[in-house]
């Protein structure tokens, strides 16, 4: 039985989150009308913490107190807003991402709440936010253990992971987890063209912070794959 992983990309990110996905709008008028709008303005401020935390605290008690204090403001968002999929993605995406900071079997629960929270937004609207919701939910399901410790299963995370790239298959966050997934998988050539992808990716103007981070963690997942080639691993797939 594989270890216990959980990356703290999760989102979708975690982030990555989830690992899982960091989404945000271009600047247009769509854009303009989600800041009238309060439930994506809260999608703001999580966002944006979420990066501050993620990418910009190193010590590690100091990193698990603001993501505890965001995990409860996330709470309290999703609860006053239970009609809205966006905040139920969002309290996934943090909790994913405590989980990657404690990682091991104490880690368990909050994958599991993260997982029930997914699949509640996947219920009220499969396409908010681009799909981040398959996003982050694929990514826990390749990198929790299997039954009987956990839900972790390599066919459902490949299926949302696809479904997360039909919805937005420019986006750094789809193309970033299932290069990933591919890697973790062996399928490393397949694996190194979604990296690759997810590098190119367009940056999203409200997320310098975020796209900054996780081009970090696609160009260590590159330098991953070369250095199997140049130790003589071979491709291969499933």
């Amino acid at each position: 039985m594989k270890k216990l992983v959980i990356t703290t990309a999760l989102l979708l990110s975690i982030g990555t989150p989830a690992l899982a996905q960091d989404y945000s709008a271009p600047v247009n008028a769509q854009s303009v009308a989600q800041k009238q709008d309060p439930v994506m303005e809260q999608i703001q401020y999580m966002q944006k913490e979420w990066a501050r935390i993620k990418y910009q605290i190193v010590d590690k008690d100091t990193q698990l107190d603001a993501i505890h204090k965001l995990e409860e403001h996330a709470a309290q968002v999703t609860a006053a807003y239970s009609d809205r999929p966006e905040p139920k993605i969002w309290e996934g995406i943090i909790l994913s991402t405590d989980a990657g900071i404690v990682k091991g079997m104490s880690a368990l629960g909050k994958v599991k709440k993260a997982k029930e929270l997914f699949e509640g937004s996947l219920k009220q609207n499969p396409v908010a936010m681009e799909g981040s919701a398959h996003t982050s939910l694929g990514s826990l399901y390749y990198q929790v253990p299997g039954w009987p410790v956990a839900f972790g299963d390599n066919e459902e995370a490949e299926k949302h992971l696809k479904q997360a790239l039909q919805l937005n298959p420019n986006g750094i966050d789809p193309n970033f987890f299932y290069g990933d997934f591919l890697l973790k998988d062996g399928r490393t050539d397949e694996a190194k063209m979604y990296l690759n992808r997810a590098l190119q990716a367009p940056d999203r103007p409200d997320r310098p912070l975020a796209d900054a981070g996780r081009r970090q963690e696609i160009k260590a997942a590159l330098a991953q794959i070369d250095q199997k080639m140049k130790d003589g691993g071979k491709s291969s797939y499933n």
